[in-house]
C-alpha cells in the first residue's frame, strides 16, 4: 500500500513513538522510511536576543546544527536497520517547519508522512501553534499522526 514513509523527527520522545510507528509501518508494506530532520535558518534559539552576527559566525552556527542532526538521524538509521528497514536521512534547513516537511515529503515521493503530535492544548497551542496541524492542512499527502 504505502511504497515510500516521510517521519520528520525532532529528539523529543513524541518523535520516537512516531519513528517506532513508521518503523513497523514501513516493515509491513516492505517501503522505504525517510527521515528528515528541519534545522532552523539561522538557528534561533543560538541567537536569541543577541547582537548582529556576522555570515561566517550564522554559517558555523548552522553547521552546528547540522551535525547535531546528523548525530540524531544516525540513531534511527540504526534502530531501522535493527529492524529490517531501509532508511534514509533528509536534512531541511528553514524556518517553516511545516513548509518542509510538506516539500520534503513531494521532493521524496513520499506517500505517507508520520508525525507525532506534541499533545500542546488550551493557550500554549494557540500560542506555539502546532506543526502537525499546518502540516495536515497543507499536505496532499495523507498524514498519520501518532499520539
Amino acid at each position: 500500500m504505502f511504497q515510500s514513509i516521510l517521519i520528520p523527527v525532532d529528539s523529543t520522545d513524541f518523535s520516537d513513538k512516531a519513528m517506532n510507528e513508521a518503523i513497523d509501518l514501513a516493515a509491513e508494506h516492505h517501503a522505504k522510511l525517510v527521515a528528515l530532520k528541519v534545522v532552523p535558518r539561522y538557528a534561533m534559539n543560538y541567537f536569541d536576543g543577541m547582537a548582529a552576527f556576522s555570515p561566517a559566525e550564522i554559517a558555523s552556527a548552522e553547521a552546528r546544527s547540522v551535525g547535531a542532526a546528523q548525530q540524531t538521524l544516525q540513531v534511527f538509521v540504526e534502530l531501522a536497520e535493527a529492524n529490517g528497514v531501509r532508511l534514509t536521512t533528509a536534512i531541511a534547513i528553514s524556518d517553516c517547519v511545516a513548509d518542509a516537511i510538506v516539500g520534503a515529503a513531494v521532493k521524496h515521493g513520499s506517500d505517507l508522512i508520520v508525525m507525532a503530535s506534541h499533545r500542546r492544548s488550551g493557550f500554549a497551542r494557540l500560542a506555539i501553534g502546532s506543526k502537525t496541524d499546518q502540516v495536515l492542512a497543507h499536505s496532499k499527502v495523507p498524514v498519520l499522526v501518532i499520539r
